[in-house]
């Protein structure tokens, strides 16, 4: 399971003062209930019939007072020491704007390139600027134990240095909405080269570990319509049904032909959704938006040929 894998530093440093305080809650249970049992035996009624009146002891009072305060020093200190290794980026991290929204995620490289999937190199350094478009998101990967808030109108910062290869799950902590069980991503982790021919690729060069994400993430989509299997697979579906079924974004079902109400520069006019409508939506969503809707869909990277598919196929949803 995620949770019991150690795939970052940022694992390594929270398991260690996770299981610091552990340990010292095992010893302490053991302590104490040894010294309670001692105590109900040694001083039972049957031992001492006629109470006895206990002075203090200012050695054992300071003795109780400073262990345990030297004790929670300790947790504090070993717990801030590494919240403030996390928050502090190393300065050659590559920052990665992470953006949250009902229901999905989308990343953004310092290069411009944008994915679904947060892409690794493998002992490298990356820093998560956290963002959201809308509600109050969390953003939680277990394998690297790395969880914090995405709030509208703020940036919240975090890092991690992967240390295995592998694909891990990103999920949402906070309830955002009817589909937040939906709002997963992957991170994939990936030796640097194979990153760095993707990274410095042009739109149509190799996803770093594509098969291995394809297969965990969307293991039927060769038994799906083309058209369906990429807008699946770019996470379109997570804002828009194919079935009538109301999402933050339209529907796509029925909408060829139908007449809709956009937002063009700042006024709204009726139009018939053609397919020349339904590109332009696609390679340019903030340049049309459908009334009753928010401005939040990003621009997802398309070859012309999925571009094509993805047409075709709403089409055929009338």
């Amino acid at each position: 399971m995620d949770w019991m894998n150690q795939a970052a530093l940022s694992a390594q440093k929270s398991d260690a003062v996770f299981f610091y305080v552990f340990g010292l809650s095992v010893v302490f249970l053991i302590f104490i209930t040894t010294l309670m049992l001692y105590f109900v035996v040694r001083y039972s009624k049957k031992r001492h019939p006629k109470a006895e009146q206990i002075e203090g002891h200012m050695g054992l009072e300071i003795v109780w007072t400073t262990i345990p305060l030297v004790l929670f020093l300790s947790i504090f200190y070993y717990g801030w020491t590494n919240y403030e290794y996390m928050r502090l980026a190393p300065r050659d991290a590559m920052a990665v704007r992470v953006t949250a929204r009902q229901w999905n995620w989308s990343f953004e490289y310092p290069n411009g390139k944008q994915s679904k999937v947060l892409f690794a190199p493998i002992g490298k350094p990356m820093k998560m600027e956290v963002r959201s478009t809308d509600v109050v998101h969390g953003f939680f990967i277990p394998s690297f134990r790395l969880k914090i808030d995405a709030v509208p109108a703020r940036t919240n910062t975090t890092w991690f240095q992967a240390t295995k290869l592998g694909s891990y799950d990103i999920e949402c902590t906070v309830i955002c909405g009817v589909d937040h069980s939906l709002m997963l991503s992957k991170v994939v982790v990936v030796p640097e080269d194979e990153f760095k021919a993707w990274y410095f690729g042009g739109e149509d060069a190799p996803e770093p570990g594509k098969s291995l994400r394809a297969a965990e993430a969307h293991p039927d989509l060769g038994s799906l319509p083309q058209g369906l299997a990429v807008l699946t697979a770019k996470g379109c579906t997570t804002c828009h049904s194919v079935d009538g079924k109301p999402k933050v974004g339209p529907t796509l079902k029925a909408l060829y032909g139908r007449e809709q109400q956009i937002l063009v520069a700042g006024n709204y006019r009726t139009i018939t959704v053609d397919e020349a409508f339904l590109r332009r939506s696609i390679t340019n969503p903030m340049g049309q938006v459908v009334r009753g809707y928010p401005p939040s869909m990003p621009q997802v990277p398309l070859t012309d040929q999925e571009l094509n598919e993805v047409v075709r196929y709403i089409k055929t949803l009338n």
